[in-house]
């Protein structure tokens, strides 16, 4: 199993970047470009978004964890996807650092599918350092 673990810090507080990444449908809010769009089947642990990307075939995530005072939750692929992994698993934890400063974790655990195990964590840590970079953006940090 290949791990990816993302690490950042935000100029802002951590309740501002969590409440960003607490919506679980509003991905779309602050990705940018790269996802078009965002849709919400069920609520809670157990719904499932379908994210619309710019480039490639939409992705399917479940949330499999959310702890709103843990500022945590973690996702799971399911289905096919474009990204080189099977048996994804993703998650989220904002960390207050003080009163004006945030932390920011984003790990997945997955299987490489279809390309070399660094191919695949080169790929997703892209991912990731994208999504912080859009988050950053989004919250003025």
């Amino acid at each position: 199993m290949a791990k990816v673990h993302v690490r950042d810090s935000f100029n802002v507080p951590a309740e501002k970047v969590w409440s960003l990444f607490r919506d679980f449908g509003g991905i779309s809010k602050w990705a940018g470009a790269m996802v078009k769009s965002c849709t919400v089947e069920g609520e809670g642990i157990g719904a499932v978004r379908t994210l619309s990307l710019a480039q490639g075939n939409p992705i399917r995530e479940r949330l499999v964890q959310f702890d709103d005072a843990d500022r945590s939750f973690s996702y799971a692929i399911i289905g096919t996807s474009d990204l080189p992994v099977d048996d994804y698993v993703g998650s989220v934890k904002i960390r207050a650092e003080g009163v004006s400063r945030a932390t920011i974790d984003w790990i997945g655990t997955f299987d490489p599918k279809g390309a070399p195990e660094a191919d695949a964590q080169r790929i997703v840590e892209g991912i990731y350092r994208g999504g912080i970079a859009a988050i950053k953006a989004a919250v003025g940090s």
